[in-house]
């Protein structure tokens, strides 16, 4: 048995025990492949994951910086009390299109808003309305912005909110030094701005599943 496929074995035995779709989720999931969105979505245990993370935080309010088609948002939304609060802005029109509807099946939409354009527009537009600070950022958008991401994920949190950077390893190619790709120099340079900010405190962890080799940072916001 290859590795990859004992990657998905696993992945699946933890998933059907602890994280089993329902017909909300599969149903996301579903449209979202039927609208032709690409099939970068979390996985199951990921996404319980991040709602576990978002729980044990206490989180009233989250940020999530790359919407897709809504199924990291319906785990993250789950983890909210009933007068939370989560913004996910989202760069394509037809993927918050998709993503809305889902979020409105899942009965979520009272406490969940998509907003459309470059996030890099959007953040700022959000900071000055002022917004409370928001215990937990979930950045899954471009990666060759991600330092801009965890730099207005700073701005906009406080004191012990939590930032959570998906897709950081790249298939192993996140410690080529001499990469050219954006995708991997926008990774290096928010896993060093993390390292060497004074202001947050940070890893990150490898994983394995069925969506391949890859990993998260996690960062807490010191002061």
């Amino acid at each position: 048995m290859s590795g990859a496929q004992i990657w998905d074995d696993v992945d699946f035995y933890f998933s059907s025990h602890l994280s089993p779709d329902d017909d909300v989720l599969h149903a996301a999931l579903r449209d979202s492949e039927a609208a032709g969105l690409p099939n970068i979505s979390v996985t199951a245990a990921q996404g319980k994951f991040l709602q576990l993370l978002a729980q044990v935080q206490g989180a009233r309010t989250i940020l999530e910086i790359g919407t897709l088609g809504g199924y990291s948002t319906i785990w993250l939304a789950r983890a909210l009390p009933e007068d939370g609060r989560l913004i996910s802005l989202e760069y394509s029109a037809r993927n918050a299109d998709v993503a809305t509807r889902n979020i409105a099946r899942a009965g979520l939409d009272r406490i969940v808003e998509v907003r459309v354009g470059p996030a890099l527009e959007s953040l700022p537009k959000l900071a000055d309305e002022n917004p409370a600070p928001f215990d937990m950022v979930f950045i899954d958008a471009d990666k060759a912005n991600n330092a801009h991401y965890v730099e207005w994920a700073l701005k906009l949190t406080r004191a012990g909110s939590l930032i959570i950077l998906d897709n950081v390893v790249r298939g192993g190619q996140v410690v080529d030094s001499e990469s050219t790709e954006p995708d991997i120099i926008g990774t290096r340079e928010a896993i060093e701005l993390i390292a060497t900010h004074p202001r947050l405190s940070g890893t990150a962890v490898q994983t394995v599943g069925s969506k391949g080799y890859d990993g998260f940072a996690m960062a807490r916001v010191l002061a």
